[in-house]
């Protein structure tokens, strides 16, 4: 059976993945000795913490047809398969070398793309009538982190 997502869904998984990237910055922050490199992943992780609440805001504006489940599922099954697909999907699949700020950086640029990647498809899961259009704001903001965070790669040369 297919199964169209909404863009609730979507808004919903792009929360826990962005949840999932201020614990990466944070755990990685507590391991690099550097005090700079400590600091500029603390403000890596409040800005994801910020991006959250960011998704959060444009998931609350969706309208009542974004929102519209379109399987029954009175167990909450497919909410479960969501929220462990983004626990899975970007941050936690990989081994991380957290031994240098540079490291890290590479790994969360190679993050976020892989987040970029996983949007545009589930852009294509999501049919117009429950919010395709949305998945847009998703998209831009996550390339906005490649670009921040290749600027802060660069810095480091």
């Amino acid at each position: 059976m297919a199964y169209d997502f909404n863009a609730d869904d979507v808004f919903e998984m792009a929360e826990q993945l962005e949840r999932n990237g201020a614990k990466f910055y944070k755990d990685a922050a507590a391991k690099i000795s550097e005090p700079e490199g400590k600091k500029l992943l603390l403000k890596l992780a409040e800005m994801e913490v910020e991006h959250e609440k960011t998704f959060a805001a444009l998931r609350a504006e969706l309208s009542a047809k974004e929102k519209m489940t379109t399987l029954f599922d009175p167990q909450g099954e497919s909410t479960l398969y969501l929220r462990a697909l983004a626990d899975t999907r970007v941050f936690f699949e990989k081994t991380v070398d957290t031994s240098s700020l540079r490291e890290i950086l590479k790994a969360a640029i190679e993050a976020e793309k892989d987040s970029i990647v996983f949007y545009l498809g589930m852009k294509d899961a999501v049919p117009e009538k429950l919010g395709k259009n949305r998945m847009d704001a998703i998209i831009k903001e996550e390339m906005g982190h490649i670009r921040l965070l290749s600027k802060e790669l660069v810095a480091i040369k």
